[in-house]
């Protein structure tokens, strides 16, 4: 079984990829990212546990359209 994702780790990838923080309703944030000719990318994030479960982080992926290479430490 894969190790879940810290959740600071996932915060920071996105604000480093240009995801800025919309809302929040809950304990889900919404995150988005605006581009140019192209329709904006909107993640939700679960921000009520300190780490991310593996499915969810892959849905995080998903919706961002990031590689899983994008969160591994350099």
């Amino acid at each position: 079984m894969p190790k879940p994702y810290p959740l600071r780790i996932v915060l920071k990838v996105l604000a480093s990829k240009g995801f800025i923080f919309i809302s929040q309703r809950g304990s889900h944030a919404k995150y988005r990212k605006e581009k140019e000719n192209e329709a904006a990318l909107t993640v939700i994030v679960p921000a009520h546990e300190k780490e991310i479960r593996y499915g969810t982080f892959r849905s995080i992926l998903r919706q961002s359209k990031l590689k899983e290479s994008d969160f591994k430490k350099k």
